[in-house]
């Protein structure tokens, strides 16, 4: 045998290295857009009943506070869910290896195998990797886990509160510091631009193309904007 073991197909990765962070980031720039658009529906539409800065305030840091909890909690039960998942996969991976190690190396050189390894190659490979780390071995090649970026929901939660406010911040200032007379004006059109970039760089990092991707973006921010003006608009002329 030599000294180190051949080369393996890359696992299925789920944690970290390039795909986690593009996942991340992936996350971030989604929920960036989820906070202008929700924020800036709540503002204009609040602007179609009222011209008072105070009310606009109030309704803007009412839905930018709201929003960016309601993100950070969603994500972090949805991401402890996955961790439980993770966790549990590996306490049963751990519990055969200890119980099973024969059968357990075998399953090993037939995941290789399957990966366009000759089964001769495939048993070393798994008898070496085995001898290193039969946990880590199991988990990258059979379950897709990394052990060593594991999700971690607090970042998450985190990552989604700070990605949902940088968001939301941007109608708020738009609608609040203009003068009344070109605030929804500003505020459009600094929506449209920013939803413009995000679906750009959406589009981008999902390998999508751009041009369609931020259309998609910018029409449906614009219809929210819309709907929403018209209905404070009705609702201010009826005086509510």
């Amino acid at each position: 045998m030599t000294d180190s073991p051949p080369s393996v197909p890359p696992p299925p990765a789920e944690g970290g290295g390039l795909g986690s962070r593009l996942n991340w980031l992936r996350a971030a720039v989604l929920g960036a857009n989820d906070g202008i658009v929700s924020t800036a529906g709540l503002v204009v539409g609040v602007a179609g009943a009222t011209e008072s800065q105070a009310a606009l305030l109030t309704a803007g840091l009412s839905g930018l506070l709201a929003g960016s909890l309601s993100m950070a909690a969603g994500e972090y039960v949805s991401v402890s869910v996955q961790r439980d998942s993770e966790d549990a996969a590996l306490a049963t991976e751990r519990r055969e290896l200890h119980d099973s190690p024969a059968e357990e190396l075998d399953e090993l050189t037939a995941l290789l195998t399957a990966r366009g390894l000759t089964p001769d190659v495939a048993r070393e490979a798994a008898e070496q990797l085995t001898v290193r780390d039969a946990l880590r071995a199991h988990a990258r090649v059979e379950l897709g886990i990394d052990p060593d970026a594991l999700t971690n929901p607090w970042h998450a939660a985190w990552a989604s509160f700070l990605a949902f406010t940088a968001g939301a911040l941007l109608p708020l200032l738009a609608i609040v510091l203009p003068p009344a007379s070109v605030r929804l004006w500003v505020t459009v059109a600094s929506v449209l631009a920013a939803l413009a970039l995000t679906g750009w760089w959406a589009a981008r990092l999902a390998a999508a193309p751009a041009p369609r991707g931020t259309l998609r973006t910018v029409a449906g921010g614009a219809l929210a904007m819309a709907v929403t003006y018209a209905a404070g608009s009705l609702l201010g002329a009826a005086g509510v």
